[in-house]
């Protein structure tokens, strides 16, 4: 399978995506997060067959959804069999959520008309074609969760080339606009969540800057004050002890 639909953005990711695979706990993390982004897009494209009034497009997503939806049990079973051969240990699923999503957990279904949803779905199914291309040679190791990229994969290719031609007959003046729109759209979103994410980290950073720089040297001007503080008080009470040298 040609690796054409990868972005730029994620072949620049490659290291990172190698990183995650690498690891088992990393990659059972991965696929259960699959898991449920498919499961959740497969339940909102079955809501989009019901909303639209086009027939041929009911029929396509009640598809794409059962693919969706089946894809969410692969990668769920696949999961649960990773999970079987590793030691129990604590600590599985906490951490921040790993680099490299789907997609479609940005699928928005009410209000939305069927271009807008045709635009939003190529650009997402596109996206996934390229990363689990990518995912699919860093798991050279793991024949069976391979398998299941390259079985996806074949799905997301339809899904990507439904969408476009559906959009191209259902809006054939403005479906480039309607793409670059979406796309625009994800790019914003992706932008966001790296913002949030960097910024997260920065405060970490700056509260371990306060912590280590800062707060010594207050805490030992504490000190420093609280010993003077003792020591007045303590000499109030010894002239206070003092034998009296008058009747006053």
């Amino acid at each position: 399978m040609a690796t054409g639909w990868s972005s730029p953005i994620d072949r620049a990711l490659r290291p990172v995506h190698r990183w995650v695979w690498g690891n088992v706990d990393r990659r059972l993390r991965k696929l259960l997060a699959f898991a449920e982004v498919e499961t959740d897009g497969g339940r909102d494209i079955l809501r989009a067959a019901e909303n639209t009034p086009d027939p041929l497009l009911r029929r396509l997503y009640l598809e794409h959804a059962i693919d969706e939806l089946r894809h969410g049990d692969l990668f769920r079973r696949r999961g649960a069999a990773l999970a079987q051969k590793r030691p129990a240990r604590s600590g599985l699923f906490n951490g921040t959520p790993l680099p490299g999503g789907h997609g479609l957990d940005d699928l928005r279904i009410d209000g939305e008309p069927d271009h807008r949803l045709l635009a939003f779905l190529h650009v997402a199914e596109k996206a996934a074609a390229g990363r689990f291309t990518i995912y699919r040679e860093l798991v050279d190791d793991d024949p069976a969760t391979r398998k299941i990229f390259e079985e996806i994969l074949r799905d997301e290719v339809f899904h990507m080339n439904y969408t476009y031609t559906q959009l191209t007959r259902v809006s054939p003046h403005s479906h480039r606009r309607q793409v670059w729109r979406a796309r625009g759209s994800r790019l914003w979103k992706r932008y966001v969540r790296v913002a949030a994410a960097l910024a997260g980290s920065m405060s970490s950073g700056m509260l371990l800057l306060q912590y280590f720089i800062l707060l010594p040297p207050f805490a030992w001007f504490a000190k420093r004050a609280e010993r003077r503080e003792v020591g007045g008080w303590t000499r109030i009470v010894h002239g206070r002890n003092a034998s009296p040298t008058s009747q006053y």
